[in-house]
């Protein structure tokens, strides 16, 4: 069984697909346990002056803040950042195909590195563990776990936003799941068959 788990996090100018550049990545890859394997990697990548010019002011404060701004003049290209996040993934992933995309509000990073690094998207299995929408169920059924969820320090910084996102779902996990083993296979028919519709 595959059990490997790939979050990743991306920093951007924005959020278009068609103007705005990819400028920092980072990679944790995690057990089903979320234990996390590894160091890791964080990578700066230098954009094109356009993406720069054109960043709203809004993402201009929040990399200036954060300091990402001021690493990009020493930033790598997409080529270097993608084989460098690929060989991580490699090393604890042995099979393409197998193991999903994770963090929070992913399908954003998704995009970007599908179009961006399409060789290390390609690796990934097509689902995704995105963990706003564990966040957004625990709001509607679960309000006081999610108003006492910890707090993020991740300060739009990739690597720490992952680390972050890992913390979050080990939170929901332990606050709103069923706890091991869950449900003997009896019960679990039993609440299938409750919640499905009627058979026509």
């Amino acid at each position: 069984m595959n059990d490997r788990m790939v979050w990743i996090d991306c920093e951007m100018t924005g959020l278009s697909l068609t103007e705005d550049a990819l400028i920092e990545v980072a990679a944790l890859v995690t057990d089903s346990e979320l234990n996390v394997l590894g160091e890791g990697v964080d990578i700066v990548i230098r954009p094109p002056d356009r993406a720069l010019e054109t960043m709203p002011e809004v993402v201009r404060e929040m990399h200036t803040t954060s300091g990402l701004l001021d690493e990009l003049a020493q930033g790598t290209t997409l080529a270097d950042a993608e084989a460098q996040v690929l060989a991580y993934v490699r090393e604890h992933v042995k099979e393409p195909g197998k193991a999903p995309l994770c963090g929070n509000s992913v399908s954003t990073d998704r995009g970007f590195l599908a179009r961006d690094m399409s060789t290390l998207e390609g690796y990934l299995h097509y689902r995704i563990v995105d963990v706003s929408s564990v966040k957004e169920l625990a709001r509607r059924w679960y309000p006081r776990a999610y108003f006492n969820s910890p707090d993020k320090n991740g300060n739009h910084r990739a690597l720490a936003d992952i680390r972050d996102s890992i913390t979050e779902l080990r939170y929901y996990r332990e606050a709103i799941f069923v706890p091991q083993p869950g449900p003997d296979s009896e019960r679990a028919k039993a609440i299938a068959a409750r919640v499905a519709p009627p058979t026509p």
